[in-house]
């Protein structure tokens, strides 16, 4: 039986476990998901070491940079984007594992999005500074020759009320949270 699973701390508000063993039962995938909540980035590595049948991971908070380290490959967006939320787990001869790390909120974000883009679209601003809003960054960066701005979600937040901020906030054409 394959595993996939989920590494991240803590884990107890994710419905990932939940989801995706529903999801394998339903389409009669013989897979297993299983939460790794680890205290500490350094034992991601035990995690890899003790399971032989982890095909690949997902990751949360707090280890979507930090995991970056232990990985042996990116490809080319998630390294611009510098946040990885899937691993993928390649099993080679000799005991020996190869860690690829992708980013797929770029590749969620950028296919509902580009149907969407209309030339007038030429200024867009992103709250927020997280794994997420670099995702969303690059995937808009790759798209389009926007203007691009971000904004650290707390500081626009302190600030939206002003006058100043709300004619600011006019001068975007496309605005993502």
């Amino acid at each position: 039986m394959q595993k996939y699973g989920l590494i991240g701390y803590p884990l107890r508000h994710s419905f990932s476990i939940g989801y995706f063993n529903e999801k394998f039962k339903s389409e009669n995938i013989d897979a297993e998901y299983v939460n790794f909540e680890i205290p500490s980035i350094n034992d991601f590595m035990e995690v890899i070491e003790e399971n032989p049948n982890l095909c690949g991971l997902n990751v949360t908070i707090p280890y979507k940079e930090q995991v970056i380290p232990f990985l042996d490959e990116l490809d080319k967006d998630t390294a611009k984007i510098g946040a990885v939320n899937v691993i993928k787990i390649i099993r080679q001869p000799k005991g020996k594992v190869k860690l690829i790390g992708y980013n797929s909120d770029i590749i969620g974000f950028t296919q509902s999005i580009e149907p969407l883009l209309q030339p007038h679209h030429k200024k867009a601003l992103i709250l927020g500074t997280g794994g997420a809003s670099k995702a969303i960054y690059r995937g808009l960066a790759n798209l389009a020759p926007l203007k691009l701005s971000t904004t650290d979600l707390r500081t626009w937040a302190s600030k939206a009320y002003s006058y100043h901020a709300q004619r600011k906030m006019t001068n975007f054409s496309l605005m993502k949270n």
